[in-house]
């Protein structure tokens, strides 16, 4: 470039660079300045499309991958990239035939099969969506597309052995179907990739939802949530967005403002347990805002948070990071509280910019963010037991029994206390101390295509005077409960068929425990 500054393969070359260092918004003047001397370049096209893609820029990332496919018609690597970029604006149909297209040009393309199998993940899943992860993996009604998912992945790595992504996300689906040949092998495969990625500071392949899932260290799981804050933090980097300035402290008078912030206010697990707390605080000495990042679904969960709140502001038209934050911002909220973490529907990016003066986790997400911007998780002694106080990057706020929460009582005020075991026109005798464990994932595909039927574990009890303790497998039946079948006629018959355990991928923690 000193010999030739106007030479556009090494702009190109030299932004290709940056952009490995890290150096996001250089390697974008570059790009830019490629195209200025020779805007037929596709390849500058194809890179300048990439790094507005990893900037949230996603609509005029759009159309520099058309301008690079105008330009080369046959640029696979232009297709499967923008099917990213399309996938991550939901439009699901658009990604699926640029990948094909990709495999079309070139079908030894490693990475646009994997992207491929990526789709066949989501699409016919159920409208209701349990969190399991963060936009790869849901609960599936109909997994009839788990299969080509694993087809897909299969095929990528064939044609590229050395694909953690591919790897990973197989291993996954395997898990979804219930397939546990091999299952020791691949998870310590998945163990390895995570460490190697980790120390050379990649992104990690496992999401740190799914690193719940598998024997990976508390520090290998902090690790992989530190790496995604990080992502976050770079891409709002970009916007060179000044800090707010927050109050330091609460004007005479002045009520403490509290912003709940979650894509799941609506019908979903998250709002069947936390829809009357908005309508719970101390209005005297608190204001409440709910701020979601989800359209209405018309469903009564929505109207009931929007109507418990104060205020109920609808961020889900507000694609643009920076002007969300500034509109959190502008209620001059004191603590701002994240409720999806790492879950479906985050925008996590928000809370990097620091639009509040106490950022805290709360409820949908388990496990720690990693980030630097989240100040405290609201936990409890049993769920993040002091002593593992380093797994976490945010500082521990205890309640004094549980963080976790229940609309019981709210949603069925017509049963009284204890009124399972106190009814006396039930045909079955209750056991008083009868436990049961109902996880409400759908079974079905898993029972019909692995032949499911029955779940056998090993567990020690005590047996007669002498306390000895002997090894015994129980062995739970799974059994067909109709969906309207009322909670309260389960537990009060005792089925406890409906356990299911030993099951290494169950629903969302949320579903699973307000049971």
């Amino acid at each position: 470039l000193n010999l030739c500054p106007q030479h556009a393969d090494s702009l190109n070359n030299l932004a290709n660079i940056k952009r490995e260092q890290g150096f996001i918004e250089e390697a974008t003047r570059l790009y830019i300045k490629a195209l200025e001397i020779f805007p037929e370049f596709a390849a500058a096209h194809s890179n300048l499309a990439s790094i507005l893609q990893q900037q949230g820029r996603l609509t005029e990332a759009i159309l520099h991958y058309k301008e690079a496919i105008r330009i080369a018609p046959t640029f696979a690597d232009a297709y499967s990239n923008m099917g990213n970029t399309l996938k991550e604006m939901n439009d699901i149909t658009g990604a699926m035939q640029c990948y094909s297209r990709a495999i079309q040009i070139n079908p030894a393309f490693a990475d646009a099969h994997s992207n491929l199998a990526s789709i066949h993940k989501v699409i016919n899943c159920s409208e209701y969506l349990f969190d399991i992860e963060l936009k790869i993996f849901f609960l599936f009604q109909d997994s009839g597309n788990v299969p080509e998912a694993i087809q897909a992945y299969r095929t990528a790595l064939k044609l590229k052995p050395d694909f953690p992504d591919a790897f990973c996300n197989l291993a996954h689906c395997l898990q979804v179907i219930c397939d546990w040949t091999d299952y020791e092998i691949r998870t310590s495969k998945i163990v390895t990739i995570v460490d190697d990625q980790l120390r050379r500071n990649r992104l990690p392949s496992v999401h740190p939802h799914h690193s719940m899932l598998y024997p990976l260290t508390h520090e290998q799981r902090k690790g992989i949530a530190t790496r995604h804050a990080q992502l976050c933090i770079e891409k709002i980097s970009v916007l060179h967005k000044s800090s707010y300035v927050h109050p330091t402290a609460l004007a005479p008078g002045e009520r403490l403002r509290i912003g709940y912030v979650s894509s799941d206010f609506g019908n979903h697990p998250t709002s069947h347990l936390m829809q009357s707390i908005p309508g719970m605080h101390n209005r005297k000495k608190v204001e409440i805002f709910c701020y979601a990042l989800s359209p209405d679904d018309n469903t009564n969960f929505r109207q009931k948070v929007s109507s418990q709140a104060e205020h109920f502001v609808d961020l889900s038209q507000i694609a643009d990071t920076g002007k969300a934050a500034d509109r959190i911002a502008m209620d001059k909220i004191h603590i701002l509280v994240n409720m999806n973490g790492y879950t479906k529907g985050a925008r996590n990016e928000i809370f990097a910019l620091r639009c509040a003066p106490i950022q805290v986790m709360w409820l949908g997400y388990p496990g720690t963010s990693g980030a630097s911007f989240m100040d405290y998780i609201i936990t409890d002694r049993v769920t993040s037991p002091l002593h593992l106080a380093h797994a976490y990057t945010e500082k521990l706020a205890y309640m004094p029994h549980t963080f976790f929460i229940g609309d019981h009582m709210q949603m069925f005020p017509h049963l009284s206390e204890r009124a399972i075991l106190k009814g006396k026109d039930k045909p079955l005798d209750p056991r008083k101390d009868n436990v049961t464990v109902v996880n409400a994932t759908n079974l079905e595909p898993i029972m019909s295509k692995a032949d499911v039927k029955a779940f056998v574990r090993q567990a020690e009890v005590i047996h007669g005077p002498e306390k000895e303790v002997k090894v015994t497998e129980v062995v739970v039946p799974v059994l067909e409960i109709s969906t309207t079948a009322p909670v309260e006629t389960m537990f009060y018959t005792g089925q406890v068929q409906t356990s299911v355990e030993g099951v290494p991928v169950q629903n969302g923690v949320t579903a699973l425990t307000q049971v």
